[in-house]
């Protein structure tokens, strides 16, 4: 089996997982969700996926979830939520949780992109455990910007009447160019769908 050259560890092919259509994030990596929606679009990915779910918060912001939005995608006993002191007991964490293989999904909510060495360092965590490779989230304001991230989506409200739904855009990924839909979801724990929209011009 060959070797990745930066981790020494032996290289396994990476697994989609896939929530609708276009939509689709590689396992053993890390991605970014940002835009307003992200925590929106972080319960549809734990939707998608079975099993516990660890949510890293900034313990020293008062921001809760909205059980009823949590009932909307999931179970809200599958969430474990930390609550960390200092921004860099989030990435620690982050880093540990993914490295343990424990949970399929950890999402963190990060004040600000973090830089390229942590970003590195949780996709070789993520890339650790010996049986199915976890997925990881990072959740940042604004369009995000974290570096060397495996793939960047902005979720933002677009719903009107009787629609329930938001506007996704990807980008930045390694393997897609950048694109936009409409994200819909007809009823509570529903499928979601994609409908596209005009390709996106600008650039990450």
């Amino acid at each position: 089996m060959p070797h990745d050259p930066l981790s020494h560890m032996p290289h396994r092919p990476r697994r989609l997982c896939e929530i609708t259509g276009e939509f689709a994030l590689a396992t053993g990596r890390v991605h970014e969700f940002c835009g307003s929606a992200r925590r929106t679009l972080a319960l549809a990915v734990a939707g998608r996926l079975s099993g516990p779910v660890l949510w890293i918060t900034p313990g020293w912001q008062d921001a809760g979830f909205c059980g009823e939005g949590v009932v909307r995608w999931i179970d809200p006993g599958r969430l474990l939520v930390v609550r960390a002191r200092r921004p860099m007991e989030m990435l620690w964490c982050m880093e540990e949780a993914l490295r343990s293989g424990a949970v399929p999904l950890v999402v963190t909510e990060l004040d600000a992109p973090p830089a390229m060495v942590p970003v590195r360092r949780l996709h070789l965590a993520a890339g650790e455990p010996e049986g199915p490779a976890p997925l990881g989230l990072i959740l940042t304001p604004g369009k995000g910007g974290a570096p060397g991230i495996e793939s960047r989506w902005h979720a933002a409200p677009a719903h009107g009447r009787g629609l329930t739904r938001w506007q996704l855009r990807r980008l930045r990924a390694r393997m897609a160019p950048p694109a936009a839909w409409h994200l819909a979801q007809p009823a509570p724990r529903a499928a979601l769908t994609l409908s596209p929209l005009t390709a996106l011009k600008e650039t990450a």
